[in-house]
């Protein structure tokens, strides 16, 4: 729920990973260290993101031309500024020069939003990039800033949420989250996604609204029932002992991309290049949760949770994460045990941007209604709760008993 992408227009990993009952996932890998990042020049410079884009334009200009290399000396007048999403975190520029030879180079600028850092971990976000870029993951690193970055620019469309369930891209999709969990990212491999989540509920839980309409509906929300669902569900995940990847944890169409040039590109094997983008929300964590986390942005930007996906579905995205050159090949029981995992986790994620979506209702500038988002999503929560539950207990039992 967090990128760019979010703008409201309206199996087992790392050896001796395992579950609790002594089922150990069969198809492990071991991380992979991307090699060294190239040193990335920074500026303290920062960018009034509350301007105009007319008016914020000669810093971002002087910007390019400090950090990008080989634009120092090029003059101000051949360059052009565009936005390209103005998003719920950040606001996205392309920023392009006239060369010599008549032809356009390009990059993009993009500008932290206010408050962000109460939802984003920059410092976490800026640390493994290098690294993921080094590995051929998103747009490559050109420069740092006070409130932003500097990166190439993908040329690529983004995909639809529609695009996502497609057979073959969900395939690709599969193929190369397996590849970014493999990232090896240097630091601590601790999983954030219980610290984040208990962050959250500690700010959100502490928020008062000058709206009384506002107030009124945050005074409905039970934060001591939040908490408890919050802590049996860690409890019972703890003992599925998921194991721990560097994930995305925000891997929704708009942080998707495809350079496919052939108009019907979804009758052939896909021509062109599968960008993930947007690393943001990136942490060590589970790989369960940031496959479920994917399932549930099929339900799109109408939040319609009948689209996630079948379990038919579910186990062709599987077999090709699981087994990239062999999708036929992979064992029944990594599909069982990736299966329960992913579907359990499923609720963690509606808790995470749940918390999330209650924060950015205080803080945010953007003209949406985060409170309802929230109930939206803790209502999902609720509603997917037993079976979700059931399906892990079922398993944890069958594995005690077996």
């Amino acid at each position: 729920m967090g990128s760019e992408g979010r703008a409201w227009n309206g199996a087992g990993m790392a050896a001796g990973s395992g579950y609790g009952g002594g089922v150990e996932a069969k198809a492990t890998t071991t991380a992979v260290s991307a090699a060294a990042p190239a040193e990335v020049p920074t500026s303290a410079a920062s960018v009034d993101i509350s301007l105009p884009l007319l008016k914020m334009s000669p810093r971002i200009i002087a910007l390019c031309k400090e950090l990008v290399e080989g634009w120092s000396s090029i003059d101000s007048s051949l360059f052009s500024i565009e936005t390209v999403s103005g998003g719920i975190t950040n606001l996205l520029l392309k920023v392009s020069v006239k060369e010599d030879n008549g032809n356009e180079s390009s990059v993009t600028v993009r500008l932290y939003g206010p408050n962000t850092d109460l939802v984003i971990d920059r410092k976490r976000e800026l640390q493994a990039i290098p690294y993921l870029s080094a590995a051929g993951f998103g747009a490559r690193l050109l420069g740092i800033f006070e409130n932003g970055v500097v990166q190439s620019f993908i040329y690529a469309r983004t995909l639809s949420p529609a695009d996502m369930k497609e057979p073959k891209i969900a395939a690709e999709i599969a193929k190369e989250l397996r590849k970014f969990h493999q990232v090896d990212i240097p630091g601590s491999k601790e999983p954030q996604l219980w610290n984040d989540i208990f962050k959250f509920l500690k700010k959100a839980a502490a928020l008062k609204f000058e709206d009384n309409m506002k107030q009124k509906r945050y005074e409905k929300i039970s934060f001591r029932e939040i908490q408890d669902e919050v802590q049996e569900l860690k409890d019972l995940l703890d003992i599925l002992r998921a194991p721990v990847v560097y994930a995305h944890n925000d891997l929704l169409s708009g942080n998707l991309m495809l350079n496919d040039l052939e108009a019907m590109y979804l009758l052939f094997p896909l021509s062109g290049k599968l960008y993930f983008i947007d690393f943001e929300y990136g942490s060590y964590s589970y790989r369960g949760y940031d496959i479920a986390n994917h399932f549930n942005e099929y339900a799109g930007f109408d939040c319609d949770y009948n689209l996630y996906p079948d379990k038919d579905a579910q186990y062709h995205f599987f077999r090709n994460y699981l087994h990239t050159d062999r999708p036929s090949e992979v064992d029944a029981q990594d599909m069982e045990v990736l299966y329960v995992e992913t579907n359990t986790f499923r609720l963690a994620s509606h808790i995470y941007w749940a918390l999330w979506a209650l924060i950015q209702a205080k803080v945010s500038p953007i003209d949406f209604d985060y409170l309802g988002y929230f109930f939206l999503r803790y209502g999902e929560y609720k509603k997917q709760r037993e079976s979700c539950f059931s399906l892990a207990q079922s398993f944890l039992s069958e594995l005690k008993n077996g």
